[in-house]
């Protein structure tokens, strides 16, 4: 039985402890005693005493069968496979439990009648469109059926205790039920813990990918010194395949780094003054039906996927801007197709709905008293907007801006096709530079040993990345957090 099935099955008793509670708190209802909770508030204890036991058994169950089917594959296991290296292993059963997947699509006639060597099986499994690699040896076909048969008895004492738990959970939630029995301060309470193991569940993701990325930076730190990297000028990592033993190459951030805020301050340049005039259009003078057309078409924008800009880029801005360089140089153009102002350009475009969304909000925010009290005092609209509201919900722009600038630094397409991946270190806008993302999507990318200085590298790029951003979004939050203190 599958686990949809039955936590399916589970739901199901619990829709229906929902609906016998909430029509048993109704026939308890006589008027003569006053009921503390809410006929549906029973309804719903008796969904969740249903319920939750039911699927924490499930996850807690399904954990611990994958652990144990894990290593009862790697017992089966012949002895000179399991006496040799921990990744010649890991192989050999990663093979067996693709088999076991293969063998699930077979009928019953083909499983009765299962061949002893892989060579008569793979037909049989290709005419159900099952492909397992060649490496498959004769040995594993009876470790595979055997798993498999292990993990059907296991999912049968699932279903069996999943269901009985949910079953026991309904009647003891039905049995419950009285007029003064309090079941909507117990459904608050599990909400409660819900909300607050959705909030650690974040935290812990949060957590995970920091360690994830720190404990490969720090091996890439034992090959290469964190001067070199932090405070290096040239980005040379000489790529090396597997098991080739290329060179240690050089790993100098400032060119990825300075083409990351450089490429960034060129976006925010189109975004920020376009988004802000256009927020201070929609909020201060377009007509409601104006606002109401402008703005779902300006936030279009924002649902338009990262790789069309840069196809729009590398296709359309980037050549139009290339010829009109060559035409007023006479012939040889200064500006590249793919260069700072290309992807700073598009980039910015991609921005302007996100500052102008931000912006709109914030300035809407401002209390309707201060607009009324510059106007009564004499000032024009054009007055009340530069001297009263941009100031008092400047706060909020600036960390809207903070916010669209992270956003920025993070964009990884436009930046491939409309600035190139050279790591160079200039001045000149017109010229081509790449950024951080861009040499973390190139160094994990391709056959390469992943213990190598040229793999763990895009580990240290993205901790730094992440730093970096972290940084930016807490300044941000941090200030729009005081602006909205200052109005609430």
């Amino acid at each position: 039985m599958s686990f949809l099935l039955v936590f399916a099955i589970v739901l199901a008793i619990g829709l229906a402890a929902f609906v016998l509670g909430r029509q048993r708190a109704r026939a308890q209802d006589d008027g003569t005693v006053k009921p503390h909770s809410r006929a549906h508030y029973h309804g719903w204890w008796a969904f969740l005493t249903a319920v939750i036991p039911a699927v924490l058994f499930l996850a807690a169950w399904d954990t611990g069968a994958s652990a144990y089917l894990n290593r009862h594959i790697h017992s089966a296991l012949p002895a000179d496979v399991a006496d040799g290296t921990v990744a010649h292993e890991d192989l050999a059963a990663g093979l067996v439990k693709s088999l076991a997947g293969g063998m699930r699509r077979l009928d019953a006639k083909d499983l009765a009648a299962l061949p002893s060597s892989f060579a008569e099986l793979q037909p049989k499994l290709a005419a159900k469109g099952v492909a397992l690699a060649p490496d498959t040896k004769d040995y594993m076909i009876p470790i595979a059926a055997e798993a498999n048969r292990v993990s059907d008895r296991l999912d049968l004492i699932a279903a069996i205790v999943s269901i009985g738990l949910a079953l026991v959970g309904a009647v003891y939630g039905l049995s419950r039920i009285s007029p003064r029995s309090r079941a909507r301060n117990n459904v608050e309470k599990v909400m409660l813990w819900g909300l607050l193991g959705a909030s650690t569940i974040a935290i812990l993701t949060t957590i995970g990918i920091v360690l994830s990325m720190l404990f490969q930076t720090i091996a890439f730190f034992e090959k290469v010194p964190m001067t070199s990297f932090f405070f290096g000028t040239v980005w040379d990592p000489r790529f090396a395949a597997a098991g080739s033993g290329g060179a240690e190459g050089q790993f100098g951030l400032i060119p990825l780094l300075a083409g990351t805020l450089y490429i960034a301050f060129v976006a925010l340049l189109v975004a920020v003054p376009v988004g802000l005039m256009s927020a201070v259009y929609m909020s201060e003078y377009a007509a409601p039906k104006v606002r109401a057309v402008v703005k779902p078409a300006l936030e279009l924008l924002a649902g338009i996927p990262t790789i069309v800009y840069g196809i729009f880029a590398l296709v359309t801005l980037g050549p139009f801007l290339r010829d009109i360089s060559a035409a007023l140089a006479g012939g040889t153009p200064f500006i590249q197709a793919q260069s700072i102002l290309t992807a700073g350009l598009v980039m910015g475009v991609m921005l302007i709905p996100v500052v102008s969304s931000l912006s709109d909000d914030i300035i809407t925010a401002v209390p309707r008293a201060m607009r009324d009290g510059s106007l009564g005092l004499g000032a024009t609209r054009s007055e009340t907007i530069k001297r009263v509201i941009l100031p008092a919900a400047l706060p909020g722009i600036v960390g809207a801006i903070l916010l669209t600038a992270s956003r920025a630094i993070g964009e990884t397409m436009i930046v491939v096709l409309a600035a190139g991946v050279a790591a160079n270190l200039t001045l000149n806008p017109f010229e081509a530079m790449t950024t951080i993302t861009v040499k973390i999507v190139n160094q994990l990318t391709g056959d390469l040993e992943f213990n190598t200085p040229q793999t763990l590298v895009a580990f240290a790029l993205g901790i730094t990345l992440f730093a970096l951003t972290l940084v930016m979004n807490i300044v941000a939050l941090y200030i729009v957090r005081k602006y909205r203190e200052q109005y609430e």
